[in-house]
């Protein structure tokens, strides 16, 4: 453990440094952690090609769909927003402008621009299944009081069901399950979309990393028919996981513990 907490120390000496040297509006080194996923987000033709690939499986699931069954009609998709949707990675990328790092009202203003633009094939994608018949619900954990705000920028997109009887955004608890419930009361679900494995069950809540993977493979059929997962690097359960959902580590504390998770040959 002595060796790993070194080698940590080490490299937030190092990524001092390159903040000092080479980016002197930072002053808080865990946001250069995030900056290679926000540009991954932002500048590669991958991630752009992932989404295309995610949305395409997706129509190719619903086109396998009977006429018969689409005439019987009650069919729903029910999507997650941030990330799966909406493309909020210019709030990230400006807090790592000013040298800051997410924090609640930094969020809400961001929210309050209305601004995110469509992940790259989500709204054509959306369209067309409306056009099918199939409602869309959307299940987001922003706050209700940020109902407003997400309409206008849903409205901006051409999204479709656009408005508070197709959104449940977080109240009290962040699981999405009984939201999900609600809907599925009503709606024959042909497919979840998220970024997140808690848009799509219960099941992955405050798990660790082992029993994430677990529960990943015992699912292993559903991955690309009945579940959609759009592409995020930049934060998420997975993020949590690492640190045991334990969120008053220090940076030297978490980077030894990224190290620690490191696998080597």
């Amino acid at each position: 453990m002595k060796k790993i907490v070194t080698a940590a120390t080490a490299m937030l000496f190092c990524l001092g440094s390159y903040c000092q040297q080479t980016m002197p509006v930072v002053n808080n080194c865990e946001s250069v952690i995030k900056e290679y996923p926000v540009l991954w987000q932002q500048q590669a033709a991958e991630y752009r090609a992932l989404c295309y690939q995610a949305f395409n499986l997706a129509e190719l699931r619903l086109s396998e769909l009977s006429r018969k069954k689409l005439r019987k009609g009650h069919l729903a998709i029910i999507t997650d927003l941030d990330e799966t949707i909406l493309d909020n990675s210019y709030s990230e990328a400006q807090l790592m402008k000013e040298g800051k790092t997410y924090n609640s009202k930094s969020w809400k203003d961001w929210l309050e621009h209305s601004a995110a633009t469509g992940v790259p094939g989500a709204v054509a994608f959306l369209k067309k299944a409306k056009e099918k018949g199939i409602s869309i619900f959307y299940i987001s954990n922003r706050k209700t009081a940020d109902i407003q705000s997400t309409l206008l920028n849903l409205q901006k997109l051409g999204l479709p069901d656009v408005d508070t009887l197709h959104m449940f955004f977080q109240k009290d608890s962040s699981s999405k399950e009984s939201r999900r419930q609600l809907v599925m009361q009503h709606y024959n679900v042909l497919m979840l979309l998220g970024d997140n494995l808690n848009d799509f069950t219960y099941v992955f809540e405050n798990k660790n990393v082992a029993d994430r993977f677990t529960q990943t493979d015992k699912m292993m059929d559903e991955w690309g028919k009945r579940f959609i997962v759009l592409p995020n690097a930049v934060y998420g359960d997975w993020e949590n996981a690492i640190y045991n959902y334990k969120f008053n580590y220090t940076p030297e504390e978490k980077a030894a513990i990224r190290m620690q998770l490191l696998v080597g040959y």
